[in-house]
């Protein structure tokens, strides 16, 4: 054979391997792809996720995009966006005795999927109870009265107990508000008397204090005309000054008014100018 020809030969087996190369790798890789199962995966940007290899817990993976060989891996996403639980009312009994029932609002967050999955059999649930607890340990060591009347107080006293322990479970608690405070029949009642019996004493004081003030200026009248018995006869023509016509009967002293000035001189009553011509 001509040494061209077995160049020509060569060089087309050569090719030739290296192509059933190629086809035996890409055969080999979809063996291997389809044995393991490798998938791709995503993370959202509200999503821890746990990454599990053969059953064990591998690691916590933030938002991103990830391959996993499904075979023997596995990823699970866990919501981290904000929720409510809500406590419906509760039949409690406060310091002092008297039944009542209390409902209650959280929001939480999950900030760490470790310890709210891998720890925690239902962290849900263990919020719930943590709260439910929180919250009868408030009511049972306060009073009534202080109850209705501070309720702010039992929602800031409700998150100082619950905080520690919701963080145990993986969780923040974000807020923790009281909703209702139901009393029985009969204390609706009794407090309804109550809050009448009050508005009705303060109405009576009030009343008692414009009377005092009322007192107070006529008596501060009284001294001022003591001091100067003009002003009732100043008084007395400002009344028919302002008068529409009406009679007008006054109790005044014997004593002349001068209503007009003539020459100088105040007018004389007739029964004064009487007497003089007499």
């Amino acid at each position: 054979m001509a040494p061209s020809l077995q160049v020509f030969f060569s060089e087309g087996a050569t090719e030739m391997a290296i192509w059933l190369a190629i086809v035996a790798l890409a055969f080999v890789l979809l063996v291997t792809i389809k044995m393991l199962r490798i998938r791709h995966v995503i993370v959202y940007g509200y999503q821890q996720a746990l990454k599990y290899s053969r059953g064990r817990y591998a690691g916590t993976l933030g938002p991103g995009s990830y391959w996993i060989a499904s075979s023997f891996s596995l990823i699970v996403a866990v919501d981290t966006r904000t929720e409510f639980v809500t406590i419906p009312g509760q039949d409690v009994l406060s310091a002092d005795g008297v039944a009542l029932k209390v409902s209650l609002a959280a929001e939480f967050q999950l900030v760490d999927a470790d310890l709210a999955v891998n720890k925690t059999a239902n962290f849900r649930s263990s919020l719930y109870l943590t709260l439910q607890m929180a919250l009868r340990e408030i009511i049972t060591s306060e009073k009534i009265d202080a109850l209705l009347e501070n309720r702010a107080g039992i929602s800031a006293k409700l998150m100082e107990l619950a905080s520690g322990k919701a963080s145990a479970l993986g969780l923040k608690l974000v807020s923790a508000d009281v909703k209702d405070v139901m009393l029985s029949g009969d204390m609706k009642r009794a407090y309804a008397q109550v809050i009448k019996a009050q508005k009705e004493g303060q109405a009576a004081l009030e009343r008692a204090r414009g009377e005092t003030a009322a007192l107070r200026n006529l008596a501060n009248a009284a001294h001022t005309m003591d001091e100067n018995p003009n002003l009732l006869q100043l008084r007395a023509l400002q009344a028919l000054a302002d008068s529409s016509g009406n009679t007008l009967v006054l109790g005044l002293q014997s004593v002349a008014i001068p209503l007009a000035k003539g020459n100088g001189k105040p007018q004389q009553t007739p029964r004064k100018r009487g007497r003089e011509e007499e």
